[in-house]
């Protein structure tokens, strides 16, 4: 689980916590060991998926089960950030690279940075849609007018969206106007 994704917590259509995982984590923590029975459901944000956290033992346990391996180190320059993998090319594709100036590994590196670059504005609006329909799903599928909320926001019609949702709890809407943002 990266650093730089954030999680939100909800108990039934109340919203407890939202943040870092272990802001999340520690609050929930705390709830858990006050109270065994009560019911949460955790998102992952960015992706609009339910994850699961086991809140058994003590804090630095769950932190422990739920925060990332250290990341391993192997080929390339790790203090850079540099992984070795291997990549598959034809013979033509190599020799397009060897000819091209500070080598293969860089035209590659320009080559990747400038897909990304085009695809940046298409590829976050279909992630953060994707998310929204996906929280939408699990947390507001059965309220007043889901079906018609999600035909708007995968049209991308923020003003019909918003008066969709107009009547649904206040953290459950807030939350997806959130996730939404300036996609749509």
């Amino acid at each position: 689980m990266s650093e730089n994704k954030t999680y939100t917590a909800f108990e039934g259509q109340r919203r407890l916590a939202s943040g870092a995982l272990a802001e999340v984590l520690g609050e929930l923590k705390q709830r858990f060991d006050a109270s065994e029975n009560f019911s949460i459901l955790v998102f992952e944000d960015q992706a609009g998926q339910q994850v699961d956290f086991d809140l058994r033992g003590t804090l630095e346990d769950v932190l422990a089960r739920a925060l990332p391996a250290p990341v391993r180190t192997g080929p390339g320059r790790p203090r850079l950030g540099v992984v070795g993998r291997e990549v598959s090319l034809l013979p033509r594709h190599w020799d397009w690279l060897e000819e091209q100036p500070n080598g293969a590994s860089a035209a590659l590196r320009r080559l990747v940075d400038q897909a990304r670059s085009q695809d940046q504005g298409s590829s976050r609006v279909r992630s953060a849609l994707t998310a929204a329909g996906r929280f939408m799903s699990a947390m507001a599928g059965n309220l007043a007018g889901y079906e018609e909320a999600t035909r708007s926001l995968y049209a991308k019609d923020r003003g019909r969206l918003e008066a969709l949702i107009a009547g649904w709890p206040e953290d459950i809407r807030m939350h997806v106007l959130r996730m939404v943002g300036n996609c749509i």
